[in-house]
């Protein structure tokens, strides 16, 4: 026969059972609290965090067709490199009839200043014939009395000089018209000249932009254009990815925001690479303003039923560079990032964000007119004579 269990025995097991239980379950615990206290105290963590980076959009700056490509999406490009060709047709046109215009204003000014000689000569011609009938009336008017020249004589004199003198103030006002216009300075600054060479300069430097040039060096993404497009000034035409220069935009709730300060560490776990890579970082800023107030359509609590809702504050963290290179990201990834803010850090409204880099200025543009006023010269040169 099978031997019963006695229910004292029953009893006894079961308390048994509840112990070991509650012990694994009190051993579980202490070991959560211990990795907590150990890894998380003075840790602030949120998975609403992003890898950012620049995306500099390229635009056409001239009108055109396009007529090469010499870039494709995912290639690396350095700062100065061309990326896009176009025809060029129009700008050139533009550029010989602002070069014809601005002959044909040093040659008007030249024209004016010959005119200018002419009008003197002719003032002199008419201030020494206004002399002559002068003299002649003086005679006029002593034989008059002896009753050799008539009345009438004496006074067709005196119209005469009368008409003399109004073609001489006639001519003196055209001379002073023309000199207003090329007075005071030489030809090359001459106002009218002026406005010509800042045409050629204009038509020049839309001439040069028929070639689209990398402002900074990164790679290609959203090309957009085709060959044989006709474009616009200020269409879109690819976008350049600068991934040496990146950071996080975390968003923490408000609840976690008032212990981080910029200048804190902070360790950042990227989906894509797994818990095992992490990269490094440092706060670098608080955005002043929560996420709802920068919104397109920020909401107003003072209308409606209002609910109360967590808002979050974006945090700036910046990259270790050395770890970017070693193991590249991609803006737009999704990150696990904390802070620690058990540091002291720095003064809550500073920022250490940098704009020091290739990133935030470019000298490409700055030879764009090299050459033009060599033209420019030569124009004036060869009108001149």
């Amino acid at each position: 026969m099978q031997k019963l269990t006695r229910p004292k025995e029953i009893i006894h097991q079961r308390n048994r059972r509840l112990k070991l239980v509650s012990l694994a379950i009190v051993l579980v615990c202490l070991g959560f609290f211990g990795y907590w206290w150990s890894v998380n105290r003075g840790w602030v963590a949120t998975d609403d965090a992003f890898v950012m980076g620049h995306l500099i959009t390229l635009k056409a700056q001239t009108e055109g067709t396009v007529v090469a490509i010499l870039a494709e999406n995912t290639q690396h490009v350095q700062k100065g490199d061309i990326l896009i060709r176009l025809d060029g047709t129009h700008t050139e046109i533009a550029l010989q009839q602002s070069e014809a215009e601005l002959g044909e204003a040093v040659r008007h000014i030249v024209s004016l200043t010959a005119k200018i000689d002419s009008l003197k000569q002719r003032i002199l011609s008419k201030e020494a014939a206004l002399s002559q009938v002068r003299h002649d009336l003086g005679r006029f008017k002593t034989a008059a009395h002896d009753g050799a020249v008539s009345e009438q004589q004496v006074q067709n004199t005196q119209d005469k000089i009368r008409e003399l003198e109004a073609m001489i103030r006639e001519i003196q006002a055209e001379k002073t018209g023309i000199e207003a216009q090329v007075a005071g300075a030489a030809i090359e600054n001459n106002p009218a000249v002026e406005k010509a060479k800042s045409r050629v300069r204009n038509a020049f430097l839309n001439y040069q932009r028929r070639n689209v040039i990398a402002p900074v060096s990164g790679y290609i993404a959203k090309r957009k254009t085709q060959i044989g497009d006709n474009v616009k000034a200020g269409a879109p035409l690819l976008a350049i990815v600068p991934l040496d220069d990146l950071w996080i935009d975390a968003n923490f709730l408000e609840t976690q925001i008032a212990g981080i300060r910029p200048g804190q560490v902070a360790d950042i776990r990227v989906d894509a690479y797994g818990d095992e890579l992490i990269y490094h970082g440092k706060v670098e800023g608080i955005t002043p303003g929560t996420g709802s107030t920068f919104a397109l359509l920020p909401t107003d609590n003072a209308t409606g039923n209002f609910i109360h809702v967590a808002e979050r504050v974006q945090v700036r963290i910046g990259l270790d560079p050395q770890e970017l290179k070693d193991n590249p990201l991609q803006p737009g990834l999704s990150t696990v990032t904390r802070i620690n803010i058990s540091d002291a850090g720095k003064p809550l409204l500073s920022s250490t964000v940098s704009v020091d880099g290739d990133t935030y200025r470019t000298g490409i543009y700055e030879n764009e007119l090299d050459g033009v006023e060599q033209r420019i010269q030569q124009i004036i040169a060869s009108n001149k004579r």
